[in-house]
């Protein structure tokens, strides 16, 4: 374990840049792997670039807690912004949305970063597993709390990451988007997954999430899970349009920005815990495949 917080230490996470954020310093842009951003935006900074040699160059902001060290092993939670969000949209575009800035107020030891990647399809799918895995590797991840998230474009990378590599996460909250992915992979490997959309959603609808939910939730019923443990794996969220005029939008789906701000929503995600050994197995890449979430208060 000291070997993974040396890495950690290495990877340049003590360079302060203001209150509350860290930059990922210039010890990993000389390692060749990583060059660190200098812009900074709601506390995150902009363009870090991961040089993934297998992937490509992976754009994303990032939030550090100043408390890290890599003494101690923190929370790694990952967002995939929409189609506003991409690379060729700006710099910074992707720091619109609210799940990444109110994350922290969830788990004050949590490493935060948001994506700018160039489509919603198998190219994202697979830089954003490469970035997870650069992160477990790099940095004293606690791999029993990495979450994922993707709104609406970034929803559908998300769902074709769980169809990929599902048992990375411990659970993935998916809201105002369609699923694009493999529901079988994700039926095996049972990452706990939350969807939440309008239900005349302007851009999707919602029938997509509908027939996903009943897809999954028939698969677990195969596998002999009782309906109790399916609701700890799968939760299907369907907001009228009373919710979204209460919070200001008449779009549903520019209005899923405001799941951002539900406790019931966000604390679901970040209570999630993958049952997992932080022990020689996980420095080898071996991996439990069981869950055991806990939903603390949520419900």
């Amino acid at each position: 374990m000291k070997a993974r917080w040396i890495i950690a230490l290495a990877a340049g996470l003590l360079l302060c840049v203001g209150a509350g954020v860290s930059a990922l310093g210039s010890a990993a842009a000389e390692t060749g792997d990583l060059t660190p951003g200098t812009q900074t935006q709601r506390g995150f900074v902009n363009d870090n670039v991961y040089h993934s040699p297998t992937e490509g160059d992976i754009h994303f902001s990032s939030y550090v807690p100043e408390s890290y060290d890599g003494s101690e092993p923190y929370a790694l939670f990952i967002t995939l912004p929409g189609w506003e969000g991409l690379y060729f949209q700006g710099v910074g575009a992707n720091m619109v949305e609210d799940f990444g800035t109110e994350a922290p107020n969830y788990n004050d030891r949590m490493i935060v970063l948001s994506t700018q990647l160039n489509d919603w399809g198998e190219t994202s799918a697979r830089q954003t597993i490469a970035l997870t895995e650069y992160f477990i590797k790099s940095y004293n991840i606690d791999p029993s709390q990495v979450y994922l998230h993707g709104f609406s474009g970034g929803g559908e990378t998300g769902s074709l990451v769980m169809g990929l590599r599902p048992e990375l996460y411990a659970g993935y909250l998916m809201t105002s988007s369609q699923w694009d992915g493999d529901l079988n992979v994700l039926a095996e490997a049972r990452t706990p997954v939350y969807m939440a959309i309008g239900e005349e959603d302007s851009y999707y609808g919602s029938g997509s999430l509908k027939r996903a939910y009943q897809t999954l939730h028939g698969l677990y019923v195969e596998q002999g899970l009782t309906e109790d443990k399916i609701r700890e794996l799968l939760v299907l969220d369907v907001r009228d349009q009373a919710y979204f005029s209460a919070k200001g939008y008449r779009d549903q789906h520019g209005g899923g920005m405001a799941f951002a701000h539900e406790d019931e929503i966000m604390g679901w995600l970040f209570s999630q815990r993958k049952a997992t050994e932080r022990n020689d197995k996980h420095e080898t890449g071996e991996e439990t495949a069981e869950y055991a979430p806990d939903y603390g208060d949520c419900f």
